[in-house]
C-alpha cells in the first residue's frame, strides 16, 4: 500500500486546513485509518482514527476542532482541521492498519504516508 498525504501548509491561528491521504495498491475499506503528528523534538502522537465501520476517536486536544472521515470509493481519508492553534504545528502522517479497528499507538499501523507539514502562526 502506498499512501500520499497532501493539504498541509501555513495558516494563521483560527484558520482551517483539510488534509487528504490517498491510498493505492490495495482497497482499504476493511482497514482502520489513522492520523498522527510529530512536532520537532517530540514523539509521534496519535491525533485521530477511524475504523472500517466509521467509528472515530480523537486525542483530547483536538476534539471539537478536527474531523476525520473516509471515502472508501476513493481510497482516501481526510482530516478536517478547524480553529487551528500554534500547538497544532507538526508534520502530519496518515497510516493504515490492517485490522479493522484503530489503534492509538504508531506501532499498531502497517503502512505510512510521507507526511505533510502543517504550520500555524500566532
Amino acid at each position: 500500500v502506498q499512501l500520499q498525504a497532501s493539504g498541509g501548509g501555513l495558516v494563521q491561528a483560527g484558520g482551517s486546513l483539510r488534509l487528504s491521504c490517498a491510498a493505492s495498491g490495495r482497497t482499504f475499506s476493511s482497514y482502520a485509518l489513522g492520523w498522527f503528528r510529530q512536532a520537532p523534538g517530540k514523539e509521534r502522537e496519535f491525533v485521530s482514527g477511524i475504523s472500517w465501520s466509521g467509528s472515530t476517536l480523537y486525542v483530547e486536544s483536538v476534539k471539537g476542532r478536527f474531523t476525520i472521515s473516509r471515502d472508501n470509493a476513493k481510497n482516501t481519508v481526510y482530516l478536517q482541521m478547524n480553529s487551528l492553534k500554534p500547538e497544532d504545528t507538526a508534520v502530519y502522517y496518515c497510516a493504515v492498519r490492517s485490522g479493522g479497528w484503530y489503534e492509538t499507538t504508531a506501532y499498531g499501523y502497517d503502512f505510512w504516508g510521507q507526511g505533510t507539514q502543517v504550520t500555524v502562526s500566532s
